[in-house]
């Protein structure tokens, strides 16, 4: 089916919403509060244990037992109390990434305590409708001192929309920021995907909301990325295999003996990685094993990664190629990882 299409539902027993875009799955958000304590996005109390010299952190104590390590340390004494978001998912056994700098988010929206200013988002290019944008923001947040992104999505909304959603964002900022004393607790429960659906996919708004997987071929897309092998177009394919110190990345010309075999495999490969690992959950550091193909053509090849990670959202560095011909890139884990949420259900 044409066009962009949010599919709610269920998969293997789990709450689900899947994008789609002409028939073909582009993201893909599951519940994980079965697999997690804490899923990103939530907002807790912790408090400090210890410093961890050399490693530039501090472990917290987190609801539910957990451990969080904080990057931003300076400062922070041991039993002192702290507000952080879960900024992403980790290994079994690791702590959970968690940061100071919180981010409420809505639709039309995003409160930033800590980075006062009043933004509107760069895809909105309308001058005038820029300058409506900054009014309605100046008055919702007069006298505070938190800072406010409007979202892309405010181009197609009414006044009244925005007024309630960034409002609404404003008093729960205000409430959590102030709540740093007491035991661990949970604040703020990261969304559910159909909550995180609505928030995250408003623009551009897709052409229907319907419910059933299945009627869509959501299912099966879902069950091709509980397999390594991604197959390319033009033949070629690629195999991702998770460990826990990387993402490893191999890319295959497959049947191809031409000339230009390698660089169409690497070409699609690096057109499809971002998709790949959006929709598997997968970050960290990604170690990329490309066809073998002349030097010259690694400047066209990294124009294409480029392009590729350009429009993604979660933070993404390119690092570039190592002495022994691999490319390196570092993505933001914000999710948990696929497998994990099926594990014992697929």
């Amino acid at each position: 089916m044409k066009g962009r299409i949010v599919v709610l539902g269920e998969l293997h027993g789990l709450e689900a919403a899947a994008l789609m875009v002409d028939g073909r799955l582009e993201d893909l958000l599951l519940d994980s509060s079965d697999a997690v304590t804490l899923a990103p996005g939530a907002i807790c109390r912790g408090k400090v244990e210890r410093q961890m010299k050399g490693q530039g952190g501090v472990f917290l104590r987190l609801p539910g037992g957990e451990k969080g390590f904080l990057r931003e340390a300076r400062g922070l004494t041991p039993g002192q109390g702290v507000v952080v978001q879960v900024t992403g998912g980790t290994e079994p056994g690791k702590a959970l990434p968690v940061s100071l700098r919180l981010l409420f988010k809505g639709r039309y929206g995003i409160v930033t305590p800590g980075a006062p200013g009043l933004n509107v988002s760069r895809r909105i290019q309308d001058e005038d409708l820029r300058d409506g944008l900054q009014a309605i923001a100046a008055v919702v947040m007069e006298g505070s001192e938190m800072g406010l992104i409007l979202r892309s999505a405010c181009a197609e909304a009414e006044e009244g929309e925005i007024v309630e959603d960034i409002a609404a964002l404003r008093e729960l900022a205000e409430a959590v920021t102030g709540d740093s004393t007491g035991e661990p607790e949970l604040l703020v429960d990261a969304p559910s995907p159909q909550e995180e659906a609505w928030r995250e996919w408003a623009d551009p708004a897709p052409e229907e909301v319907v419910e059933g997987m299945a009627d869509h071929g959501v299912p099966e897309a879902v069950d091709a990325l509980l397999s390594p092998r991604v197959d390319l177009t033009g033949g070629g394919h690629m195999m991702i295999e998770p460990t826990r110190a990387l993402i490893a990345v191999d890319v295959n010309t497959g049947a191809d003996t031409s000339p230009a075999a390698s660089l169409k495999a690497n070409i699609a490969a690096a057109r499809e990685l971002p998709r790949q690992l959006r929709l598997r959950g997968l970050g960290g550091q990604v170690v990329v094993d490309f066809a073998p193909m002349p030097k010259k053509d690694r400047a066209a090849l990294e124009q294409q990664l480029r392009a590729a990670f350009k429009g993604e959202a979660a933070e993404t560095s390119l690092a570039g190629w190592t002495p022994l011909g691999l490319y390196e890139l570092v993505r933001k884990r914000d999710r948990v990882a696929l497998a994990a949420l099926l594990e014992g259900r697929a």
